[in-house]
């Protein structure tokens, strides 16, 4: 079921927010994590006593997940006037076996155990879970993936596969004269999965084939021909290998008007691409070959002066970002 002709109620967007969207698409917990200076890392209190050899050091985390740690050396000889302790664990609530039984009722204890389990819960997130939240968080909103077919054919079957096989988004795409047989390759495709495609065929070649189709207009009638509340531009010089549509959703959820693969940044009076930082980030305007806009902001902001997707992301008014997490996306040519 496509996410424009899907009946059920859409729980609606957001509004935007003036200011900087939340956070990333992480939990914002710190992963460092791991092992102190000669310990066994925040979940363990290493072995006990009994199990060192003479002379070794014993150490001990002195602070909740810190990575700080101090040794108590047993000296020469491991000789018991030497400052070292039996079990010194114990005087932070571990019993110094690698289960850590202690007293169920100290804090520090308390501590380290939600300490740990956060850790494991950022692992998850790492491993896709994260994700899934972001998939169900947005799964009502409406997306559509709008694209313009005016040639390179192999270049637009991948391109348009890469969204079937990745995500749930619809495909509205407007073929130019079948320039070069790319026409015939979106026919073909929408014929194997109909649910999944609304294609529009016109005589008009591209302006860049000498027809009087820009890529402005061609961009304004799919947004006028389009029904969800977002619409993601998508050049067919690119690729997913991955679920790349949900994070851009998931950050105009939170306020964005547009969020895209790439950002553009002005040095020196030229515009410079950047890439993902470590968290979802504000970016003056967006790279044209994969970007999610605010339908409504979109048509507000004459769609039909634009000559590629960068142009439409200068023009919008609002906060744009770049998620945090690295895009399963790249470019063809």
């Amino acid at each position: 079921m496509s996410a424009v002709t899907d009946g059920t109620p859409s729980r609606r967007l957001r509004p935007p927010r003036p200011q900087d969207i939340a956070g990333g698409t992480g939990t914002g917990r710190d992963t460092a994590g791991g092992a102190g200076p000669g310990g066994t890392g925040s979940g363990g209190a290493g072995p006990s006593p009994a199990d060192r050899p003479a002379g070794s050091a014993q150490t001990v985390a002195t602070g909740v997940g810190t990575g700080r740690a101090r040794s108590a050396g047993a000296g020469a000889g491991g000789a018991a006037g030497s400052g070292a302790r039996g079990n010194p664990a114990a005087e932070f609530g571990f019993s110094g076996d690698p289960a850590q039984h202690g007293d169920p009722g100290d804090d520090l204890l308390h501590a380290q155990r939600v300490w740990d389990g956060s850790l494991a819960v950022n692992r998850l997130d790492d491993l896709g879970v994260n994700a899934e939240r972001q998939r169900v968080r947005t799964e009502d909103i409406t997306t559509t993936v709008g694209v313009v077919v005016d040639g390179n054919p192999e270049d637009t079957r991948r391109t348009l596969r890469s969204v079937i096989e990745h995500t749930a988004a619809h495909i509205l795409a407007l073929d130019l004269g079948d320039v070069d047989g790319a026409g015939a390759v979106l026919s073909e495709l929408a014929g194997r999965h109909p649910e999944r495609f609304t294609v529009w065929h016109v005589e008009e070649k591209p302006a860049w084939r000498g027809g009087t189709a820009t890529w402005g207009e061609c961009r304004a009638k799919l947004l006028r021909l389009d029904t969800a509340e977002v619409h993601v531009v998508m050049d067919s010089s690119v690729v997913l290998d991955g679920d790349a549509i949900t994070p851009l959703v998931a950050a105009i959820d939170d306020g964005a008007v547009a969020a895209g693969w790439t950002g553009l940044e002005q040095d020196g009076g030229a515009w410079r691409e950047s890439g993902p930082g470590e968290a979802a980030r504000e970016v003056s305007a967006l790279g044209g070959d994969l970007l999610a806009v605010r339908r409504s902001a979109a048509l507000g902001d004459a769609p039909e002066d634009a000559r590629d997707g960068s142009e439409l992301s200068r023009g919008l008014r609002g906060v744009q970002v770049v998620p945090g997490d690295r895009l399963p996306v790249r470019r063809q040519r």
